[in-house]
């Protein structure tokens, strides 16, 4: 499953630096698929869809750091734990129940974006 930062969240920015993926944003700032990726111009996902990472898309929140759940890959492949949850000061950043993956789904994610 993916994480997702409540609105306990602080803005304090500990856990944006931390993500791998950079699948975490300041709130209201827009989101690319190519941040701190290897995925550029027109892209394929694994399901198919097509899409361009060079791309904005709308900010998630627009009053706290958000997690993009599509790049989450709870750090597998990276770390042994999510960063992001290891270095919060509220512990705001939690298991995201409207995002459940498996370990495969997650590792394929990650290769998907660090491999292209």
């Amino acid at each position: 499953m993916a994480i997702k930062i409540t609105d306990a969240c602080i803005n304090c920015g500990a856990c944006e630096p931390e993500c791998p993926n950079s699948a975490i944003y300041e709130g209201a700032i827009d989101w690319r698929w190519k941040d701190k990726t290897k995925l550029s111009g027109h892209i394929t996902f694994p399901d198919g869809t097509k899409g361009d990472a060079e791309a904005y898309h709308p900010a998630v929140s627009d009053e706290v750091y958000y997690i993009v759940s599509g790049k989450c890959t709870e750090c597998k492949g990276f770390h042994e734990e999510p960063q992001c949850k290891a270095v919060c000061p509220v512990d705001c950043c939690v298991d995201d129940p409207d995002h459940r993956e498996t370990e495969e789904v997650l590792l394929d994610r990650q290769k998907f974006m660090h491999s292209t």
